[in-house]
């Protein structure tokens, strides 16, 4: 029986890994990494990687919903480390992985970080339970434009609640959604305007947990065109009403679509 160690590393770079989470994978014989739920910045495992003394296997989508490569890294060594950017079980994919490595007899342990479900209403000072369903918006391709982002959207204005819409990313091809275009499919796609229209308020939030990490508030057609720098990007789709507090703390971001701070 071996133990496998899901280790959070924040949002930003290598620094971000707490003192119990480097602890652990320097006792680990081998470690994976997997960087299509996220990525942080660039050299960052790189540099993880020397400061504990151990090389990081970096690990693809198919690699990891397949088991198979942790399962038998398992088989052969007693402690197996799974580092991710953010916190581990922020995707199912992980829990996923979780019961397989349960099912073949081995345990687990848990080192959380922040996570964007957190991280991104907390920037903007808008308040974490009054968020609705999370939604994830693909990258668009020849014939598949789902419309159900839009529906989930539309479901969380109306029990007054806000949206955080994750964009999709593809690091290996060096491909992530922007906001900019991220807003206009939804608005392509939301016709009924239950979801998001071009005067209505929505943030932006770029690169959050790193030293750049900036916000933009305002109309959706205006942020449309908005240059918002380098990845990683996501949306806020705002509730129809703010609490004043809420309010009050977007004020900063809110500013002309041609100027950024």
């Amino acid at each position: 029986m071996a133990e496998l160690w899901f280790v959070g590393l924040g949002l930003g770079d290598e620094r971000d890994l707490s003192r119990r989470g480097a602890e652990a994978l320097r006792r680990c014989e081998r470690i994976f990494a997997e960087e299509y739920t996220a990525i942080l910045e660039a050299g960052a495992l790189d540099r993880l990687a020397q400061e504990i003394g151990h090389r990081i296997e970096r690990l693809g989508r198919t690699d990891v919903e397949s088991e198979r490569t942790i399962l038998d890294a398992l088989a052969r060594s007693e402690r197996v480390g799974f580092v991710t950017a953010g916190d581990p079980f922020a995707a199912t994919t992980h829990v996923a992985l979780r019961l397989a490595a349960e099912r073949a007899g081995h345990t687990w342990r848990y080192v959380p970080n922040a996570s964007i479900f957190t991280a991104a209403p907390g920037f903007l000072g808008l308040m974490a339970y009054r968020f609705g369903r999370t939604v994830s918006l693909p990258f668009p391709a020849p014939g598949f434009a789902p419309t159900s982002p839009v529906a989930e959207i539309g479901k969380n204005r109306s029990i007054g609640a806000h949206t955080l819409v994750l964009l999709d990313l593809h690091p290996s091809e060096g491909r992530f959604l922007e906001a900019g275009e991220a807003i206009r499919i939804l608005l392509e796609r939301d016709p009924e305007r239950v979801g998001i229209a071009a005067d209505r308020e929505i943030a932006v939030v770029a690169r959050i947990g790193s030293d750049t990490a900036d916000a933009w508030v305002g109309p959706a057609l205006e942020l449309a065109g908005t240059e918002f720098g380098p990845p990683l990007h996501a949306l806020v789709i705002l509730a129809p009403e703010l609490h004043f507090a809420e309010n009050e703390a977007l004020a900063r971001f809110r500013r002309s679509a041609a100027v950024s701070s």
